[in-house]
């Protein structure tokens, strides 16, 4: 009796990644075509909204509002609402269509092509550039200070991992004095980076938006989102959610 006929494979739908959530486009983007390197351009694609497992360890470090604490703060703000709010319509979540993008006035995030690309940077008329991956692995970007020195453009790095458990709160506060210092001159404009403009960087510039223009986290997220696709992960939106409520128990926030 001949062997059963297999069927066809289904054809992937065009622009859409498998894999567990967001997790997969970053480990795709660092091993696969290792970051954006020169000349590169940013793909567009859609990962399906799939439920990730959430960390229910503390995060390292210490300090903080990320050590521990639940996933929905007493306010009932939690990390799904924001996930939700990342996601489209369809229900996917949109990955980085452009190198950077303004997403709120002089205020622009992007990935390593345009850190490293210092013409481009002049065009944009940045000053300040805040670097949210330093580091020299496959993950991060290897700039400093030096990288730009005779550029006019000021410098800030932070050695931030994107994983759930680091603790990239204790870093708001630093980020957000940088970003106020660039904005307060009279032409300032700052370019907050990470590898791919897409979980570390973001997160900053909402926290900042938070910390110094009184946004609840939703309107932040929003405000971000609007202009960028962006998908900080779960530790880094849990982070948001303390920093929400810890604003709103000091009388900065309305609840």
């Amino acid at each position: 009796m001949p062997a059963a006929r297999r069927s066809p494979p289904r054809p992937r739908r065009r622009n859409q990644l498998t894999g567990k959530g967001r997790s997969a486009y970053r480990a795709a983007a660092g091993a696969k075509r290792g970051g954006a390197g020169p000349g590169s351009r940013p793909s567009r694609f859609e990962l399906p909204r799939l439920q990730r497992a959430r960390s229910e360890r503390g995060v390292e470090g210490g300090g903080g509002w990320g050590a521990g604490g639940p996933a929905m703060s007493d306010y009932g703000i939690s990390v799904e609402e924001l996930n939700d709010l990342l996601a489209n319509g369809s229900g996917c979540y949109s990955l980085p269509s452009a190198h950077s993008n303004e997403v709120v006035p002089r205020i622009h995030v992007g990935n390593a092509f345009i850190a490293k690309n210092i013409t481009k940077l002049q065009r944009l008329g940045i000053t300040h550039v805040l670097n949210a991956a330093e580091g020299k692995s496959f993950m991060h970007v290897n700039t400093n200070a030096e990288f730009y020195e005779g550029t006019g453009i000021r410098y800030h790095g932070i050695k931030a991992n994107d994983t759930q458990e680091f603790n990239l709160s204790r870093y708001f506060e630093e980020a957000a004095d940088f970003i106020e210092k660039a904005l307060s001159q009279k032409d300032g404009q700052v370019f907050v980076h990470c590898r791919e403009g897409y979980s570390r960087s973001p997160t900053l510039v909402i926290a900042y938006l938070m910390l110094r223009q009184n946004m609840d986290v939703k309107t932040a997220l929003i405000t971000v989102r609007q202009k960028r696709e962006i998908g900080p992960n779960d530790g880094f939106l849990r982070q948001l959610c303390q920093l929400n409520e810890q604003l709103v128990k000091e009388g900065k926030l309305k609840p």
